[in-house]
C-alpha cells in the first residue's frame, strides 16, 4: 500500500500543478487578487505531495520491497543503509522523482521568500513554474513510474546498485547538481512572467539575482563534487574528460555565469535588458537539454542513464515546447525592450559585454562538440564519430583564456566610464609583480621552465593581486571617511562585493590547480609483485602484499603499498579490486594520500599471474586546488544572497486589495 500511496501522491501533485498553472494566471487576467494568492497554498500542497511520494519510495528501499520493480533493479538486502537511501536516486526513475521534488522545493521557496514581489508578479512566476512541473510530472507518470510493481511474481532478492554508485559521491553529487539544474527554472520563470507583463525594468533583475546566484552556486558545487567523485572513484586519476554528460552540466553553468553578470548590469545600469532575458531562457533550456542527453539513451557514457530512447522523445517534445514558446514570446515582446543607459568603451559595462560574449561562444563550442557525433550519426545513417579532449582543448581553452583578461582588469573599472589611467596604467605594477613572482617560483621549483605555464599562472596571480588591491583601496577609503581604521572597515564593501571577490578568487585558484596538475603530474602503469618498488617524482612506492578482505556486500583483493621519500616513511595506501557478488561486477577502488600541494594516488589494475598485478601510480601536484577553487566560486555565489537589497520588502502600495482590485504594485504580504 505504501507504493500505491506514493503513486497516488504524484497524481494529486499533478492536479495541484495544473491548478497552480491555471488559477493564478486567471487571477491575473481577471484582476482577482484572491485567485492570485492561492498560488501560495497550491505551491505548498504541490511540495507536500511530491515529498510524500519521495518518502514512500525511500521507504520501499529501506523495507527491501522487491515487489516494486525499481527497488528490485537497484537494491538488495546486503546493501548498506546509506546506499539504500541514495539508491532512491541512483537510476532514472528515482532520480527524476528527486528532480521533481527539488522543482517543487524551488517553487515553494519562491512563494515563501519573494517578499519584494507584487501579487500579480508572484502569481505569474508561480504559474510558469507550475506549468513546468506539469511537464515533469507527466513524464514521470506516463513513461517512468518508479512505483510499478512486479506482481504477482517478484524476486525474493534484488539485483544490486551499480557498484560505481555505492559511494558517498552519490549521496551528495546528484542532489546538488539538480538543485542547480532545476534552480534555473526560477530566473526562467521570472523572465517569462516579466515578458508577459510587459514591465521589463530593473526591478525584475533585482528580483531574479538572488535566485539565479543560488542556483548557479548549487550547480557549481554539483559540478565540483562530480569532478572530485570521478577523480577518486573511476581509478584513472583524472578530474575532467569532456564526457558528453559532463558537458551537459557545464553548458548551463557557462550560460548561467553570463546571466549573473548580465543581471548585474541590468539591475545597476538598466543595460542588456533584452540579452539578459534571453540568457535566462537559455540557461534553463540548457538544463533541459542536459536532461535529454542523460535520459534519452542517445549517448553512451559512464554518467548516462541507460533508458529506452522512446522516453527521450517526451523530453525532446517538452524541450521544444518550452524553448519554442519562450522564444516566440520573446520575439513578440523584444521590440518593446529598450536599454536607455549609455556607456563608454572603457566602462565596466563593456567588460561585462565582452564577458558575456566570450561565455556564450564558449558554451556554443561545447554544445557543438557534444552534439556533433549525434548529428553525424543521423546524417550518415549510423556512422560513428567521437569528439574528445583534443577538440575541446583546442577550441574551448583559448576562449576561456581570453576571458581572464577582462576579469583581471574589471576590479579597476567603473560604471558608465573609466579613465584610461585608472583602467590600464594602474595595471602595470600588478602585472609586473605577477610576472616576476611566477617566473621566480618556476625557475626555483619547477623541473623545467614552460612558457605556457608561466603566462597562464601570471594571469591567475594578476587576478588575485588586483582583487586584493581593490579590497585594500575600499578599506582605506572607508577608514579615511571614518577618520580611523576599524574592523568594520574590512567588511564595509558589502556581501555582493565579497561574493564577487570570492568568486573571482576561486576562478584564479582553480586555474592554478588545473594548470599545475596538467603540466606537472606524473604517472606510471607498472607490473608489481610483493617486494617490488617503483619510483615516481622522488617517492618510492613498495608493494608489500596482496590480501583478501570482506566488505559488507563485496570481496576484495587489497594491496598494501608503502610510500617513502628519501628513505623516510610517508604513508601506506590500500587500493582494492572489488567483486560484488550480487551483480557479478568488478570495481577498482583507488586509495590516495592527500595534501595541500600534492596527491599520491594508487589504483590496482588486473592480476597478471598468481603474484603480480598491474598497478597505476600518480603524483598529482595542486590537484586539490581545482576543487577548493570550485567551492570558493560557489561560496561567492551564495554569499551574495545575504545582500540587504534582496531582503528588503517594498513599501505597501495604497491600492485596494479586494477580490476585484488590480494587483499591480501590491506586495504579496500586504492587503
Amino acid at each position: 500500500m505504501i507504493a500505491e500511496l506514493g503513486h497516488f501522491s504524484l497524481i494529486l501533485a499533478l492536479g495541484l500543478a495544473i491548478c497552480l498553472t491555471v488559477i493564478p494566471a486567471l487571477g491575473v487576467y481577471h484582476s482577482r487578487v484572491i485567485w492570485m494568492r492561492l498560488s501560495h497554498s497550491l505551491s505548498m500542497g504541490l511540495f507536500v505531495f511530491v515529498l510524500l511520494s519521495f518518502a514512500c519510495l525511500t521507504n520501499a528501499f529501506l523495507a527491501d520491497d522487491f515487489s516494486v520493480a525499481y527497488v528490485a533493479r537497484n537494491s538488495n538486502t546486503a546493501l548498506p543503509i546509506q546506499y539504500k537511501i541514495s539508491a532512491v536516486w541512483g537510476a532514472h526513475e528515482g532520480s527524476f522523482l528527486l528532480w521533481i521534488l527539488i522543482m517543487a522545493g524551488w517553487t515553494l521557496a519562491v512563494s515563501l521568500f519573494s517578499g519584494g514581489l507584487t501579487v500579480d508578479m508572484r502569481a505569474r512566476v508561480l504559474s510558469v513554474m507550475g506549468a513546468l512541473s506539469i511537464g515533469f510530472l507527466l513524464f514521470l507518470l506516463l513513461t517512468s513510474n518508479p512505483f510499478d510493481r512486479s506482481l504477482p511474481v517478484f524476486p525474493k532478492e534484488g539485483s544490486d546498485l551499480n557498484p560505481l554508485l555505492q559511494d558517498f559521491g552519490l549521496i551528495v553529487h546528484p542532489p546538488m547538481l539538480y538543485m542547480g539544474y532545476v534552480g534555473f527554472a526560477v530566473p526562467f520563470a521570472f523572465a517569462i512572467a516579466t515578458l508577459s507583463s510587459g514591465r521589463l525594468d530593473s526591478a525584475w533583475a533585482r528580483w531574479s539575482r538572488p535566485w539565479t546566484n543560488a542556483a548557479w552556486a548549487c550547480l557549481t558545487i554539483g559540478i565540483t563534487l562530480g569532478s572530485w567523485w570521478a577523480y577518486y572513484e573511476l581509478g584513472w586519476g583524472g578530474w575532467w574528460f569532456w564526457d558528453a554528460v559532463e558537458n551537459a552540466s557545464f553548458m548551463p553553468w557557462l550560460v548561467g555565469t553570463a546571466l549573473i553578470h548580465s543581471l548585474a548590469g541590468s539591475e545597476k545600469r538598466g543595460v542588456f535588458k533584452s540579452w539578459t532575458v534571453l540568457l535566462a531562457i537559455f540557461a534553463f533550456s540548457f538544463s533541459l537539454l542536459g536532461a535529454f542527453l542523460v535520459r534519452s539513451g542517445v549517448l553512451t557514457s559512464v554518467h548516462a542513464f541507460a533508458v529506452d530512447p522512446e522516453r527521450g522523445i517526451f523530453i525532446l517534445v517538452f524541450l521544444v515546447l518550452v524553448i519554442g514558446s519562450s522564444l516566440i514570446l520573446y520575439a513578440i515582446k523584444a521590440s518593446n525592450i529598450r536599454s536607455e543607459a549609455g556607456f563608454d568603451l572603457t566602462s565596466r559595462e563593456t567588460l561585462l559585454l565582452v564577458n558575456n560574449l566570450l561565455l556564450a561562444v564558449a558554451a556554443m563550442a561545447v554544445l557543438l562538440g557534444t552534439i556533433y557525433p549525434l548529428i553525424y550519426e543521423t546524417m550518415t545513417g549510423g556512422g560513428k564519430i567521437s569528439v574528445g579532449p583534443p577538440y575541446f582543448n583546442t577550441v574551448f581553452v583559448p576562449i576561456v583564456l581570453l576571458l581572464f583578461i577582462p576579469m583581471a582588469i574589471s576590479p579597476r573599472s567603473r560604471w558608465k566610464k573609466t579613465s584610461l589611467d585608472r583602467l590600464l596604467l594602474a595595471q602595470v605594477w600588478p602585472l609586473l609583480s605577477a610576472l616576476l613572482i611566477v617566473n621566480g617560483l618556476i625557475l626555483a621549483l619547477a623541473p623545467a621552465y614552460n612558457v605556457v605555464v608561466a603566462a597562464i599562472a601570471s594571469i591567475a596571480l594578476w587576478i588575485l593581486i588586483n582583487l586584493a588591491l581593490d579590497w585594500k583601496n575600499k578599506v582605506v577609503n572607508k577608514s579615511t571617511r571614518s577618520r580611523g581604521f576599524t574592523l568594520a572597515a574590512l567588511f564595509s564593501p558589502g556581501w555582493s562585493y565579497f561574493g564577487m571577490l570570492l568568486g573571482h578568487a576561486g576562478i584564479a585558484v582553480a586555474l592554478l590547480g588545473v594548470l599545475i596538475t596538467v603540466y606537472f603530474s606524473e604517472e606510471k602503469d607498472v607490473r608489481m609483485g610483493p617486494g617490488d618498488v617503483v619510483t615516481l617524482s622522488g617517492y618510492d612506492f613498495k608493494l608489500n602484499k596482496i590480501a583478501k578482505v570482506q566488505g559488507p556486500n563485496y570481496i576484495a583483493d587489497e594491496a598494501e603499498i608503502e610510500i617513502t621519500l628519501e628513505g623516510e616513511y610517508i604513508v601506506s595506501l590500500y587500493p582494492q579490486k572489488r567483486f560484488y557478488s550480487a551483480g557479478g561486477s568488478l570495481m577498482t577502488e583507488a586509495d590516495m594520500d592527500v595534501g595541500l600541494f600534492r596527491d599520491l594516488y594508487v589504483a590496482l589494475g588486473e592480476p597478471i599471474n598468481d603474484s603480480d598485478w598491474a598497478v597505476r601510480v600518480h603524483y598529482k601536484p595542486f590537484v586539490r586546488w581545482i576543487w577548493w577553487g570550485g567551492m570558493l566560486i560557489a561560496l561567492g555565489g551564495l554569499i551574495t544572497i545575504l545582500d540587504r537589497r534582496y531582503r528588503t520588502r517594498r513599501a505597501p502600495a495604497t491600492v485596494r486589495a479586494n477580490s476585484t482590485a488590480s494587483a499591480e504594485g501590491i506586495p504579496y504580504g500586504q492587503g
